[in-house]
């Protein structure tokens, strides 16, 4: 194995700063401000991601053959990173106000995003399991922090309990797969590659147990393959809030503290779909056919389910929960045209999946910034609530609506050009039916995106409290900085999308050479 630890020095680093916050808030504990180790916390992460970028992003190489350190990894190091980042920035006066013990709070944050560091830079199924577990059981206790919240206590045990069941799935799948492939390791599952035609081809240097070399039946074995891979599905699935295993989300979201649902909603799924890409391109893309049409099904229902369900809902946050179960929809699509007739084809889904995931999330904390600070001032966040924001704090208002008709995919902004590109690559690549769902279901969120701005454009404020108010001004800087990201990529997408078309051209390394080493 090649040892070479200076590639994973973010990881240690990352792991090491959070043990520092958790145990030097226990050491000072009433000798230094709360706040303190957030403005540490978010300050330690904007520097590591500035380092990572400038010291990784040429390297191509792997740690053990488990972790790979690519442009695809450096990548999502960075978006990670920055994900944390904004969400310790968004909890700094949450934090202050309505939760004890915030060494423990920062800390388990910083180990989420270690789980997706390593989840997004795994080749290897174990190793993912791992992180994907680290990542998991550091949302579970973030979800029910807030302890004395029965609602949070709610929706962390449920969120446990399914959990514990995702992994299951997950882990059997995996086991079907090793029995199947003999191998763990992403580039081992298809050895030679000749399974770029058939899962047949996948078995054609299979040996047995005890030195036999004798072949197995090919259609005894396809099966076995085709569950492992549906379990693996579906236990990712439950992770990404798909449907049907999205019943955790609502619950959790709206128990969970504010800053935490914007964390679970943008990090959880962003790093989902880092393994969902990288283990799909380079391990099962020759299969692609056997797979792509669960996972049709999949972006189709949970397109539909998330936008009915989400016309019903007067709580923001659950709003948003279902708001973001519709998102995972349109995610789905880019991993279903993976499923194309060229590697280049499958490249562009490759690219057009991440911009619209990077897109997708730069909205999203920011909507989930403007209702953190909404509800410091206030204490609630039902639709209803958010009557009249415009002449109280027309910032947030202004935040508010344009997150929005970026979530629901209208010109100018970032929805609006990552969803075009995400349906152009569905429909080039022969999915015209999930593309013309996914158009349908933009236009149905529209609606209920709508019913907010109405209430802080078209109403009055309600109760006493109606003067103006100030967000914090750290605060106020990273929810503009989102919006410009949000207007950025809705109006000029081309430089990002050049950066991510480099960063995912690796991923389908392997099939290039399976492909030039058919021909000869």
């Amino acid at each position: 194995m090649d040892l070479e630890y200076q590639l994973i020095v973010p990881e240690f680093v990352l792991a090491t700063l959070a043990t520092l916050v958790v145990a030097g808030a226990l050491i000072f504990r009433g000798r230094v401000r709360q706040e303190f180790w957030g403005y540490a916390t978010a300050g330690a992460l904007l520097i590591l991601a500035i380092l990572t970028a400038v010291f990784y992003w040429d390297t191509n190489d792997d740690f053990a053959n488990v972790l790979a350190v690519d442009h695809f990894t450096v990548l999502f190091r960075v978006f990670f990173l920055g994900i944390a980042f904004f969400t310790v920035l968004a909890a700094i006066q949450f934090a202050g106000d309505r939760l004890k013990n915030h060494g423990e709070f920062y800390g388990l944050i910083l180990f989420a995003t270690l789980g997706m560091m390593l989840l997004g830079a795994a080749r290897e199924l174990l190793t993912a399991y791992l992180a994907l577990e680290l990542l998991s059981f550091s949302f579970y206790i973030l979800v029910g922090f807030n302890k004395l919240n029965p609602f949070s206590n709610e929706g962390s045990l449920k969120y446990m309990l399914l959990g514990a069941f995702s992994s299951a799935l997950m882990l059997y799948g995996i086991s079907l797969i090793y029995g199947v492939t003999g191998s763990t390791t992403y580039s081992a599952i298809d050895p030679d590659g000749s399974g770029i035609r058939s899962i047949a081809g996948q078995l054609a240097n299979f040996t047995g147990v005890g030195g036999d070399s004798s072949l197995p039946d090919p259609d005894a074995v396809r099966p076995g393959l085709l569950i492992g891979l549906i379990l693996i599905t579906a236990g990712l699935g439950f992770k990404v809030s798909a449907v049907p295993f999205h019943q955790w989300t609502p619950d959790a979201y709206q128990g969970a503290p504010l800053p935490i649902t914007a964390f679970l909603s943008a990090g959880g799924k962003a790093a989902a779909f880092a393994f969902f890409l990288r283990l799909y391109s380079e391990a099962f893309l020759p299969v692609a056919a056997e797979w792509a049409w669960f996972v049709a099904i999949l972006a189709a229902v949970t397109m539909i389910t998330g936008n009915l369900m989400a016309l019903q809902q007067t709580n923001l946050k659950r709003l948003m929960a279902y708001s973001s179960i519709s998102q995972v929809g349109y995610l789905l699509v880019g991993i279903v045209a993976l499923n194309a007739e060229t590697i280049g084809q499958s490249q562009d889904a490759a690219a057009a999946l991440v911009l619209h995931l990077i897109g997708y999330v730069a909205t999203n904390i920011a909507v989930f910034t403007a209702i953190i600070a909404f509800y410091n001032r206030t204490g609630r966040d039902d639709i209803v609530d958010v009557r009249g924001l415009a002449e109280r704090q027309p910032f947030l208002a202004f935040v508010l609506a344009a997150g929005l008709f970026s979530l629901a995919g209208m010109p100018l902004f970032a929805g609006f050009a990552t969803k075009f590109i995400v349906f152009q690559v569905a429909f080039s690549n022969g999915f015209l039916w999930l593309g013309a769902i996914g158009v349908t279901a933009s236009f149905v969120s529209l609606y209920y995106y709508l019913m907010v701005i109405k209430q802080m454009y078209l109403y009055e404020p309600e109760g006493t409290d109606r003067a103006r108010f100030r967000v914090p001004r750290p605060m106020a800087l990273a929810i503009a900085l989102l919006v410009a990201g949000v207007f950025f990529l809705g109006l000029y997408p081309t430089p990002l999308f050049d950066v991510i078309n480099e960063s995912t051209a690796g991923l389908f390394q392997q099939a290039i050479e399976t492909s030039a080493s058919a021909v000869r």
